[in-house]
């Protein structure tokens, strides 16, 4: 079956780059069968404004598309499509017969919904649980009439997924001596996206170069990033650095600082641990509060006894017994 297309251009000489560019078909007959999936190939070019969204992996998510004023729909009314920008993957859909979405893309299968009392009043967001790194994506929701194929409705959302990474680990090996390089690794998992791994000389606050390290970023058995930073730098009597892992998406840092003087020993590790020392110093509390408390006691106990009158022992008392008479 041929389709006829007709190119509506876009107005304007120049574009913002916020603004995306969709097709839309026009034939009455590319509706007919769900397995053509609507809009998967299209031709009517249409723009719409970029909505950014953020989300964590393993939440839930609602990517909205919602008529701008109130309004009421018949469902059986309407087709509504949403699919990846990029890919024309379909993500969910609603057709006028209540066909089955057998061609959802399967990482979406049971994981995207529409719903049917929200759509008869406007809002046809898609609600997506379960986020993964692979969501990171253009969503496209497209709202159509089945009667003359009039668009009702185009959206575009841009879903940023992120992760947050675990508390960089430093730690150190080997024995260095005086003249020989000190050696340190930092570590931090489960992120996402790619991070940014920064060293830091907290003498100056001065970023270490780059040369000096070897970063390795890879992808784990979870989609998400794990990194290991070796840096190598020229032994000193007091070494002071942190290691920062910077989240683009979540605006944030991590950081752990290390600090190494003269040490010895093999794995010895340098991160410090605030809460760990915060714990050893109550304990040393503790002790000097109970020492000065037995020392008080003892002195007590001297003064009292220094100030009771003694008395000198004279042996058991005998009690003698008056005879008494008899009637």
């Amino acid at each position: 079956m041929l389709l006829k297309c007709h190119r509506v251009p876009a107005l304007g000489a120049s574009q913002p780059v916020w603004k995306k560019h969709h097709l839309i078909c026009l034939s009455g007959g590319f509706f007919s069968s769900p397995g053509l999936l609507l809009l998967l190939i299209s031709c009517l070019r249409a723009e719409s404004e970029v909505k950014e969204i953020h989300a964590m992996v393993g939440s839930d998510v609602k990517l909205r598309c919602v008529y701008p004023n109130t309004s009421h729909f018949n469902v059986n009314d309407l087709y509504v499509y949403w699919q990846i920008e990029s890919t024309t993957t379909a993500v969910t859909y609603h057709l006028p017969n209540g066909s089955t979405k057998v061609y959802v893309g399967n990482q979406y299968k049971n994981r995207a919904n529409l719903s049917l009392d929200r759509m008869k009043e406007g809002d046809f967001s898609l609600s997506l649980q379960n986020v993964t790194p692979n969501d990171s994506q253009e969503f496209t929701c497209l709202v159509f009439k089945s009667e003359d194929l009039s668009n009702v409705l185009k959206e575009t959302v841009r879903l940023h997924v992120a992760a947050n990474f675990s508390t960089p680990v430093i730690s150190t090996s080997g024995n260095p001596t005086s003249g020989q390089e000190l050696t340190f690794t930092c570590m931090s998992t489960n992120g996402y996206p790619k991070p940014n791994l920064y060293w830091i000389n907290r003498t100056d606050n001065s970023l270490i170069a780059e040369t000096l390290q070897n970063n390795t970023v890879y992808l784990n058995e979870l989609g998400l990033y794990d990194v290991v930073s070796t840096l190598r730098i020229p032994w000193t009597a007091h070494v002071n650095v942190s290691c920062s892992i910077e989240n683009v998406v979540l605006h944030q840092n991590l950081t752990s600082i290390s600090q190494a003087e003269n040490y010895s020993g093999n794995n010895y590790k340098i991160t410090e641990d605030p809460q760990e020392n915060h714990s050893q110093k109550k304990t040393v509390a503790i002790f000097i509060i109970l020492a000065v408390l037995l020392v008080a006691g003892v002195v007590f106990a001297w003064v009292c006894r220094s100030r009771c009158p003694c008395r000198q022992y004279k042996g058991p008392w005998t009690v003698e017994q008056e005879p008494t008479d008899h009637a």
